[in-house]
């Protein structure tokens, strides 16, 4: 029984440190879900399990060696949050709403796994050393810990504070954020610097 407190203890302080950055993008998108209708709340927790869960099984693939990532190749992800947030200024309009950034199931899973593809440096190394019951109780525990950021951004998304924010400044800043998302995920990857080694 301690081993199991202990293994979700590990799995608890794993998945928070690797993803305290969705809950901006999760809150973000449940205040747009609330004035603009798009994405819906279904959308964004279906999307973030389906985003988490494609990770955690790249990771554990990885962790098998079955599969081999091309890092840092896979901070080209970065450009879908960009691409999104640029999309979203461009076709902004004169309404205090904010834009709905994404506005599916898929779209959210795809910021997902862009804002978590740094995930898989993390979470290959940790399942390479779990036996497959400690691996289990990590998978059941992130599953949980994925309703407990929904459940929070949900809460956070209905304050009337950050709705009164994001209903004043939503027309820039819910676009700004996913293009600062995109533009952490390509600088922290090394892949432009990758880029720049390939072009001299």
């Amino acid at each position: 029984m301690t081993d199991l407190l202990a293994a979700v203890a590990s799995a608890a302080l794993v998945f928070a440190a690797t993803n305290i950055d969705d809950i901006v993008v999760l809150t973000v998108l449940f205040v747009a879900a609330r004035s603009a209708g798009r994405p819906r709340p279904w959308h964004i927790v279906a999307g973030q399990y389906l985003g988490i869960g494609a990770l955690v099984t790249a990771a554990v693939v990885v962790a098998a060696g079955l599969l081999v990532v091309p890092d840092p190749w896979t901070g080209l992800l970065g450009l879908l949050p960009i691409g999104l947030g640029v999309r979203a200024l461009l076709a902004r309009s004169d309404s205090d709403e904010p834009p709905a950034v994404v506005g599916s199931l898929l779209g959210v899973a795809g910021v997902t796994i862009a804002n978590g593809a740094d995930n898989i440096a993390v979470y290959v190394p940790v399942f390479r050393s779990l036996d497959p019951a400690t691996g289990l109780a990590y998978l059941v525990a992130f599953a949980v810990l994925v309703a407990v950021w929904c459940g929070t951004a949900a809460l956070l998304g209905g304050h009337p504070r950050v709705v009164g924010l994001v209903g004043r400044v939503g027309h820039w800043l819910v676009p700004a954020i996913f293009v600062a998302i995109g533009v952490v995920i390509l600088v922290s990857s090394g892949v432009l610097g990758h880029l720049a080694d390939l072009a001299a």
